[in-house]
């Protein structure tokens, strides 16, 4: 029961690291800002719905991608490390990732169009780190359990995201500019520790096979 109750929190902290929920305040504020209080929260709810769709469909089919591809887990642990090591500077720097930065500021969204569909639900919230963290993590998981947890992490890192979102201007003016950037800078180190052992976790069978006997 232990070790299930800390491979879940191993989901949860990894899932929270690149979804980055603090992060995206800012960038909902400023997409939605013109919009009703009753409208903005339509957009937070259908944001968080369509990406724990996207992330719940990219858990359970993650191993037929991997068949249809010819992909293994250990090829997917390494790139993992490496997208999530590049977010977690990213963050570290204090600076949000590129695709926030763009799809948030450098790209002007039309106040008529579905932006809890895209910009914000895929690639801000269900973005290429977040996919990857859920198909790595439900591949890890070999038992009935482990695989509910990886489940359960989503649904509360989702959760999170919401509660985080709804309430998005009180959060930003209760942590202000400097408590923003220290959060972020947490959270970025966390995700660079996660990443390299994710990256060190699938090079060390693939070198184990390619220095094996044959």
């Amino acid at each position: 029961m232990e070790e299930v109750a800390a491979f879940g929190l191993l989901c949860f902290v990894s899932l929270f690291a690149v979804v980055e929920p603090l992060g995206l305040i800012p960038i909902f504020i400023g997409m939605t800002g013109s919009r009703a209080p009753a409208a903005q929260r339509n957009v937070a709810r259908r944001a968080c719905i369509v990406a724990f769709m996207t992330l719940f469909i990219f858990a359970l089919t993650g191993q037929l991608i991997f068949r249809f591809f010819g992909i293994s887990v250990d090829s997917m642990k390494v790139v993992g490390g490496i997208i999530f090591f590049l977010i977690g500077y990213e963050m570290l720097q204090a600076r949000h990732s590129k695709t926030a930065v763009d799809d948030g500021h450098g790209h002007v969204t039309d106040p008529d169009s579905d932006v809890a569909l895209t910009p914000l639900g895929i690639p801000m919230i269900a973005g290429p780190g977040a996919i990857t963290s859920v198909i790595v993590r439900w591949n890890e998981a070999d038992t009935m359990a482990k695989q509910v947890a990886v489940l359960v992490a989503i649904v509360a890192v989702m959760i999170v995201t919401l509660v985080l979102l709804l309430s998005a201007r009180r959060v930003a003016r209760f942590l202000g500019e400097s408590g923003n950037r220290v959060l972020l800078r947490l959270m970025g180190l966390i995700t660079m520790v996660i990443a390299v052992e994710l990256f060190f976790g699938g090079l060390t069978p693939i070198v184990q096979k390619m220095w094996k006997p044959a």
